[in-house]
């Protein structure tokens, strides 16, 4: 149970990270999401998602590792 718990909090930051790639992409070839009045705008959205879905997944594998030990020394609780 505590397994399908962590793949869930994994899985819903890793959609959003995933969805920023799309609408950073769709920026980029001129088309406009239905959301989004400027392509600015979808880009700016888009890449706050990415980095806050990045940020999360990487910052939730870094705490594991830190609990499990598997961190070098300088990255370890003092």
């Amino acid at each position: 149970m505590i397994r399908l718990l962590a793949l869930l909090v994994l899985v819903i930051p890793g959609f959003l990270a995933g969805l920023g790639i799309k609408l950073m992409r769709d920026m980029l070839f001129g088309i406009l999401q239905s959301p989004f009045p400027f392509l600015w705008l979808q880009f700016l959205v888009g890449l706050i998602l990415f980095i806050g879905g990045l940020g999360f997944v990487a910052g939730f594998i870094f705490h594991r590792d830190r609990k499990n030990n598997k961190v070098q020394n300088k990255f370890k609780d003092k």
